[in-house]
């Protein structure tokens, strides 16, 4: 029996495009689903939008952020590999793949929306009967992404993403160019939230969606059923 395959796209962005302050990827938001697909038998490839080096949001690594499957992951010097010589985007093809996974980081923010190739990897997954799924601000990346009608993958959908209340929290909420809880809305999506900070993920159909970092293993996991 071939194995599942899951590919995780993350975001290649470094800085904030005005300000040159850190950003990249949450650590968490691709480790933790990284060994939930591993330990379900998956074949996971590590993407990004330009491939190469992914950037790591440095807060992602300090104090309680840094979780148990980020220590994990940052000592295993092969999976650090697959980190720092990620897949391009574009060699990607959407419907090779059981999953495909996007994780936030406020980088996703700004190379995710109006990237045509990740927009057409998303779509032809969900038109080939794949699961798409994102975590946090790795919705931000399916913006762009449309359904068989050619609407929004959120359209009508259940949805859930880093909420408006956690992005005035962490103090970016001028930093980012949008607000991803009213660009969901906007799209059509029935938004859903928990209190701040709680792990939160929604399946609808074979679109799942977490709220913020700690709902990175939910989202993951409701990944793979929605796959079987």
């Amino acid at each position: 029996m071939t194995a599942k395959k899951a590919v995780i796209i993350s975001t290649s962005q470094a800085t904030y495009p005005n300000s040159g302050d850190k950003i990249g990827v949450w650590a968490e938001e691709l480790m933790a689903p990284y060994y939930v697909f591993a330990e379900a038998g998956y074949d996971v490839t590590i993407a990004s939008i330009k491939g190469g080096e992914i950037p790591v949001d440095e807060a992602s690594l300090q104090g309680d952020f840094k979780t148990a499957d980020v220590t994990k992951f940052w000592a295993d010097d092969i999976k650090m590999k697959l980190l720092k010589e990620s897949v391009a985007l574009d060699s990607i093809s959407g419907k090779e793949y059981d999953i495909v996974f996007v994780p936030g980081g406020h980088g996703i923010m700004f190379d995710g929306p109006g990237n045509k190739k990740l927009a057409a990897v998303l779509t032809e997954a969900y038109a080939s009967g794949k699961v798409i799924a994102a975590v946090c601000h790795g919705p931000a990346g399916m913006v762009d992404a449309t359904g068989s009608d050619g609407k929004s993958v959120f359209n009508g959908k259940r949805v859930t993403g880093f909420c408006n209340t956690e992005e005035e929290a962490v103090g970016k909420t001028d930093k980012v160019p949008f607000l991803l809880e009213d660009r969901m809305k906007a799209l059509g999506g029935k938004y859903e939230k928990k209190g701040d900070w709680n792990d939160f993920s929604i399946t609808d159909g074979r679109l799942v969606t977490g709220q913020n970092p700690q709902s990175s293993a939910s989202t993951a996991r409701k990944a793979v059923e929605a796959a079987k």
